[in-house]
């Protein structure tokens, strides 16, 4: 069974979204770098691995979508005519929302499996996978079930308070011991910026995610400031970076794009 006959051969670049902690906005992570990369003209899919908190659907506005079969497997929910965005998740194989996913590791493990084998993506610049919090089972069976296909890049999404940096502290081990190379951190909700006088204030400290990028020698990809609107848009599945241009999360996501369209532009080390 060569990759090349795959349904990931014509996937260029896979790009995991990591962090030890919970709540510190990989799916936003996701979805907005989703959205940025589509801006720049890339066809674009976001894999969910987070079973049991699968938040991609909603983001979306996709919710209501179904998941349906095709001769290569299953076909992912395309979020746009053009198809230039496509998910896969648990979220659309559950018969109600409020459904929860109480499985042991290997039932997780399996479905991880099938993701990665079994849905019919085409041909996509990027496959973005959102990922629970966490290295353990998901992650293993996540980096495992990939590692055959495309040399694998990692983003790492802290906030900026010493708690969650400690946290995705451990997740630079994981990367190191699993072979992933790192392509940056991003510290998400750093400061919020008054919509109405536009001062920044640092709620939760400032600068953890610079600081730990710098003492393991990995990219700083940015900080992505707490932003409303950010919120908003994401709870109502509308695209933020179409509507919000003035938004200071706006230079701050198409950056972080940018520097990943620069990074895999390169040959890998």
């Amino acid at each position: 069974f060569l990759p090349e006959s795959s349904n990931l051969a014509g996937v260029r670049h896979v790009l995991l979204v990591l962090s030890g902690k919970g709540g510190v906005g990989k799916s936003t992570i996701s979805t907005e770098l989703a959205l940025a990369l589509r801006h720049s003209g890339k066809k674009v899919g976001i894999l969910d691995v987070d079973l049991c908190g699968p938040s991609i659907p909603r983001m979306f506005r996709a919710q209501d979508s179904a998941v349906h079969q095709c001769d290569s497997g299953w076909v992912p929910v395309f979020v746009d005519h053009a198809k230039s965005i496509s998910l896969m998740s648990i979220g659309f194989l559950l018969e109600r929302p409020d459904d929860a996913v109480v499985w042991r590791g290997p039932k997780k493990n399996a479905l991880i499996k099938q993701f990665v084998a079994d849905v019919a993506w085409g041909d996509l610049d990027f496959l973005i996978v959102d990922t629970p919090p966490g290295t353990s089972d998901e992650h293993i069976s996540t980096v495992e079930a990939l590692r055959p296909y495309k040399p694998l890049g990692a983003i790492l999404v802290t906030t900026p308070q010493a708690v969650s940096v400690g946290d995705v502290r451990r997740e630079l081990t994981f990367c190191k011991k699993t072979g992933l190379r790192v392509l940056g951190i991003v510290e998400n909700m750093s400061g919020f910026v008054c919509p109405h006088c536009s001062e920044c204030t640092n709620i939760f400290s400032k600068g953890g995610g610079e600081e730990l990028a710098k003492h393991a020698g990995v990219p700083f990809l940015g900080c992505v400031p707490l932003d409303p609107q950010l919120s908003q848009s994401l709870e109502e599945g509308r695209d933020f970076i179409q509507e919000f241009p003035k938004s200071s999360a706006f230079p701050a996501l198409t950056r972080i794009a940018q520097q990943i369209l620069d990074g895999t532009s390169q040959p890998s080390p």
